[in-house]
Order: structure tokens, then sequence, then C-alpha cells
């Protein structure tokens, strides 16, 4: 089994709820940080403990879900090590891990359907960094 993160606040319950049972199928193991209902919730106090794990290595990747991303992905990258980002496209998931080495994926729920949000994911979590020159770029990332 492969360690996955994954969190959200209200406005991404639903999505994160849709992607657990999938997630499992596809052979991860999750670590549900929250929320654990649809009642109004920040989105900081899931992302901070999400980004946090990632960061420490404690999982070596994880997925947030709100309304936009918005505030998750800007949460998650106040965390050094962590490289959020925020895709509402299954190419934007892809360029994230080949360019990037993302290690956390951003889902905006309110604009993406649960079948992108599927293929954004399987992307994210299929796609390998190329290294090469983007490493020296990713390198230059954390302050």
């Amino acid at each position: 089994m492969k360690l996955l993160a994954i969190g959200s606040d209200h406005a991404g319950f639903a999505y994160k709820e849709m992607l657990k049972p999938w997630l499992t199928e596809q052979g991860y193991e999750l670590r549900d940080f929250g929320t654990h209902s649809a009642d109004s919730a920040d989105y900081a106090d899931f992302a901070h403990p999400l980004a946090a794990a990632v960061a420490s290595g404690e999982v070596p990747r994880g997925i947030l879900i709100c309304g936009s991303a918005n505030g998750v992905c800007i949460t998650a990258n106040k965390h050094k090590g962590v490289r959020a980002a925020l895709a509402w496209l299954p190419e934007l998931a892809e360029l994230a891990r080949q360019h990037n080495d993302a290690n956390v994926l951003c889902l905006p729920a309110r604009f993406v359907s649960e079948e992108q949000a599927r293929q954004i994911t399987r992307l994210f979590l299929d796609t390998a960094f190329e290294g090469g020159r983007h490493a020296t770029r990713v390198g230059k990332i954390d302050c």
C-alpha cells in the first residue's frame, strides 16, 4: 500500500469522500486529515496539518480540496518543502508533477466534475518528476 494524505474543508468534503474509496481501490492507504462533515470549517485547520505531514516526510504526497483550491494551496505552500499545485485541468496536474515535483495536489471542488477530479488525481499520482533542468529550478523554490 502507498501512503497518501487527504484533507478538505466543508466545500471539498463531498469530493474527499468520493475520492477515498476510489483511491483505496487504487492501492492507497489514506490518512484523512478532515474535515469529517459538510459543516462550515476553516480550510487552514486541515491544510496545515496535512502540509506538515508532507513536509516532515511522514507521508510522501497529499491531496487538499476546497471550493476554489486557492485557500488550501496558499496555506500548504507556507510549509518548507511543500510544493502544492492547484489543478483544474488534467494537464496542469501532469505538468505540476513533471516540472515542479509537486507533492500536494489542490483540487477546486466547485470548478471540476467528479470525473475530472479523479482524472486530475490519477495524473498527479501516476506522473513522475522529470528531473534534469527542472530539478535545478525546484531546488531554488525554498527560501
